[in-house]
């Protein structure tokens, strides 16, 4: 079943509510950190969001450009686009409110900027929502899976997942954002390549992004979403005809 999306796109525009900030139980977090870890089966490893071409164009060849193109992906592009769907899909959800949820569903469904970016979202949903069905299983899920056939955009099905296990909403926002980043930092080992203890410096350094990144979104409306980081978007349409690829964004 498909709902259609204007009254939920229009009330979401209008507001942005300062619920879901509780902390986060010991149970619930366990939940957070095992769906957010490496190993959880989703495939994130094989996408690189237009990194390896920025790699191979020599937009980054070390660590401290690394976290300027991180920084920036987190602040300005995917990952504050991001966690303002998910904040946007954790209050529908939390709220059972189907409509909204379809709405915010179907919005960030459309978003992806390149086809490869669409691909990396929606294959990793799917994978998430497939997996998470059958070992956490909410009726957020349910209400989701009910509202809306598809594509399922990765942030989406992270937020139903959340609130249906009663993880904090500032804790959600965060913890996705940390995966996003972590999932990049891999990707730039093996690519720039870098050490270990580089890659453990850019994630020191990037943890004040994340945590105000995921503030400043579970604050914003729908209307704050955009995406000013253009070379990446260039670099994931450049990565579509790239000649060697080791990744599949």
């Amino acid at each position: 079943m498909r709902i259609a999306m204007s009254t939920a796109i229009s009330t979401l525009m209008s507001t942005a509510k300062s619920t879901g900030t509780a902390m986060t139980d010991g149970a619930a977090l366990y939940k957070l950190l095992a769906w957010l870890s490496p190993g959880y089966p989703i495939g994130a490893y094989s996408y690189s969001h237009g990194f390896e071409y920025a790699v191979h164009a020599g937009h980054i060849a070390d660590a401290d450009d690394c976290v300027r193109w991180l920084q920036d992906i987190l602040e300005r592009g995917a990952g504050v686009a991001d966690a303002i769907l998910l904040a946007g899909a954790w209050r529908a959800a939390d709220a059972g409110d189907a409509e909204q949820l379809a709405g915010i569903a179907e919005y960030a469904a459309a978003f992806a900027g390149t086809g490869e970016l669409a691909l990396e979202s929606h294959a990793q949903g799917a994978a998430f929502l497939k997996i998470t069905s059958e070992a956490w299983n909410t009726p957020a899920l349910d209400l989701l899976t009910g509202c809306w056939d598809g594509p399922y955009a990765y942030p989406i099905v992270v937020a139903c997942a959340a609130a249906g296990h009663r993880i904090g909403l500032e804790d959600a926002a965060a913890g996705y954002l940390h995966a996003l980043a972590a999932n990049l930092i891999s990707a730039a080992l093996r690519l720039v390549p870098l050490g270990q203890t580089d890659g453990q410096k850019i994630t020191a350094a990037l943890e004040p992004v994340c945590l105000a990144t995921a503030r400043e979104a579970i604050a914003a409306p729908l209307t704050r979403i955009s995406n000013a980081c253009l070379i990446g978007e260039i670099s994931s349409m450049k990565h579509e005809t790239q000649h060697t690829r080791l990744f599949r964004s």
